[in-house]
């Protein structure tokens, strides 16, 4: 029983230290487009996959983006996309840290996940995410965000390809890099040991 209590209150918090994450959002101007921003919020749910393992991580990135509902600018496609890779990310991660249960394979499966998240939101913006965001903002002016910066950019395509799949690494990288150094300090207060 206090191990499922230790579970449900670290969750909780890693939760909320996930959604005060998202408001630290920066934009990361002359490589990607003004409204993809870069946050760390992933973080704490990569640990929570890591230590309560990888259903407790989803949750995180569930949590966190449900919170963040109240308060989006995007009417909730920002956050389902970041609850979409975050998930996949986190998931696949905790899932391999099962399997490998080492240092190395915590590193491992971050690394696999980062990789992973990239691919799948090659797919999720393409054929979800993208498109209901035109509801807001006409695709043209999506393209032409890229072209800005690229201007042979011709397609949605183009754009993820180029851009969307090597900053979504790049994203999971920074929490993988992150993650390594402040684990293994903060593991035996995770599980209260």
């Amino acid at each position: 029983m206090n191990n499922r209590i230790r579970k449900l209150t670290g969750t909780a918090m890693l939760s909320a230290l996930a959604y005060v994450l998202m408001f630290l959002e920066f934009p990361i101007p002359f490589l990607i487009p003004p409204f993809i921003k870069m946050d760390f919020s992933e973080l704490p749910a990569l640990m929570a996959s890591f230590a309560y393992g990888p259903l407790w991580g989803v949750a995180v990135c569930l949590i966190k983006n449900l919170l963040h509902l109240m308060n989006t600018q995007t009417g909730g496609v920002g956050e389902l996309s970041n609850f979409i890779l975050g998930a996949c990310f986190v998931f696949v991660s905790g899932l391999i840290y099962i399997k490998i249960h080492t240092k190395k394979g915590a590193l491992i499966g971050s690394l696999i996940g980062a990789a992973a998240m990239g691919v799948i939101s090659l797919f999720t913006n393409y054929y979800i995410v993208y498109p209901i965001y035109t509801n807001f903002m006409p695709m043209e002016t999506i393209i032409g965000a890229y072209q800005l910066i690229v201007p042979s950019v011709q397609d949605l395509w183009d754009c993820l390809l180029i851009f969307n799949l090597p900053f979504t690494i790049f994203k999971g990288l920074c929490s993988v890099l992150v993650t390594m150094l402040i684990y293994k300090p903060l593991r035996n207060i995770l599980k209260g040991t």
